[in-house]
């Protein structure tokens, strides 16, 4: 017995010991992630009568359209209610989507939320999302056969997921870009190469192992793809520089410093003002720039920079991108917009009941919570501190004697006549 104890005292120790302050805090911060992945998207209406959203958050459901069968998409209220007991893949946000659920690709479900629904949707994109596979290897995601460590990117422009390590470019610090274009997307809207060589994140250490798009290296460089040399990338050439107002080119540097980078802050000036008239994509063009085989990583407000005149309009509309000249497409609206409407919606206890008191009565309200949530904060960190547990008789230990000291504070008030 006394090594079952033993054991069970090692095994309590080595647990982890949470505080609720820890519990709240997490769970404030998944409630605000979730928010943002669902992007103000109805739980309980079918978003089938809005048309083709504009983005949505979008699942498939496995049970119904397993692999094999034709793709389909269902919205978030669907899911609850017409499929809350079926497998699903979420699929995050998909863009110009329709709901799907009890569409002619259901063959034994009618949806609940919204039975009038056409037999197709044919204004609908699907890729192999909609079956749990990710990626050129075509594998799920989390896949229990995959020991690699790995973040996976979506693809803004066909909105497919990659791992980090099969885009051809290694990706730069997840804080250093906002949007990715996958090697594929990059080859079928070659004109992106272009804007890449003055806008595109690059990674510029010496570990990228010549992965990485690099147009501020001094020369001409050859950059090919490891491996089996399947992918060989054509030669970068710098821009050169002639007259006395060329372009000044940024050599490498350990610091990234604004001041230790004139040539970068003269760059950017030069940059700016050579597009402001006339086609910006033939401005570019007429410079040096590279093509290769990989994926490139674009910084916040990279599609502002993109030429709206009317030829560049017209080859948007013919590969089907236009929505890049949109900054409202972008997932980061898309989360924004879901917390400023989950913000709108919940409404706070304490307010609505502030509202309904007197100036006096809300004064001393709130000095009561204020109260309250200090103390309580405070001794709940004590356990945090000495990694023990909060017991029920704990928490009520606390009210009992924060109760206590409210007593002694009113008793000990004293009260003046004018």
């Amino acid at each position: 017995m006394a090594g079952a104890d033993g054991a069970a005292g090692q095994q309590a120790e080595l647990e982890p010991v949470v505080s609720l302050v820890d519990v709240l805090e997490e769970d404030e911060e998944l409630e605000n992630e979730a928010c943002a992945v669902l992007g103000g998207s109805d739980s309980e209406k079918c978003s089938y009568s809005q048309g083709s959203v504009k983005r949505q958050a979008l699942y498939a459901c496995s049970t119904c359209t397993p692999e094999g069968e034709e793709p389909a998409g269902i919205c978030l209220a669907c899911s609850y209610e017409c499929h809350g007991s079926h497998k699903l893949f979420e699929l995050y946000t998909k863009r110009n989507f329709r709901c799907d659920c009890g569409n002619s690709k259901f063959k034994n479900l009618e949806c609940k939320l919204f039975p009038d629904k056409a037999k197709v949707n044919s204004g609908n994109k699907y890729n192999d999302n909609f079956f749990g596979l990710y990626c050129t290897c075509k594998r799920p995601y989390p896949d229990p056969e995959d020991e690699i460590p790995d973040e996976m990117i979506q693809c803004v422009v066909c909105e497919d997921w990659f791992h980090g390590r099969h885009l051809g470019a290694i990706p730069p610090e997840s804080g250093d870009f906002q949007e990715m274009v996958c090697q594929a997307c990059m080859e079928r809207c070659s004109f992106l190469w272009a804007y890449a060589a003055r806008l595109a994140v690059t990674k510029t250490s010496a570990e990228d192992d010549g992965l990485v798009l690099n147009v501020e290296g001094p020369g001409d460089q050859e950059v090919s793809k490891p491996g089996n040399g399947e992918h060989q990338a054509s030669a970068l050439r710098e821009e050169a520089t002639a007259g006395g107002n060329a372009e000044q080119i940024e050599e490498p540097c350990a610091t990234s410093s604004s001041e230790s980078h004139p040539q970068k802050v003269l760059k950017n000036q030069s940059l700016n003002t050579e597009l402001q008239s006339g086609c910006k994509l033939e401005a570019l063009k007429a410079k040096p720039f590279m093509k290769k085989d990989s994926a490139t990583y674009w910084p916040p407000n990279w599609r502002s920079q993109l030429c709206t005149c009317p030829e560049c309009t017209k080859m948007y509309g013919e590969l089907d991108v236009l929505f890049l000249t949109d900054e409202c497409d972008t997932v980061l609206a898309y989360e924004n917009k879901g917390k400023v409407e989950q913000a709108a919606d919940r409404r706070d206890p304490l307010m609505d009941t502030l509202s309904s008191m007197d100036r006096v009565q809300q004064v001393e309200l709130i000095c009561e919570y204020n109260d309250l949530k200090s103390e309580l904060k405070d001794y709940l960190k004590r356990f945090a501190d000495e990694g023990t547990v909060v017991k029920r008789e704990d928490i009520q230990q606390f009210f009992e004697e924060f109760q206590s000291k409210k007593r002694r504070r009113v008793d000990g008030m004293q009260y003046y006549c004018s």
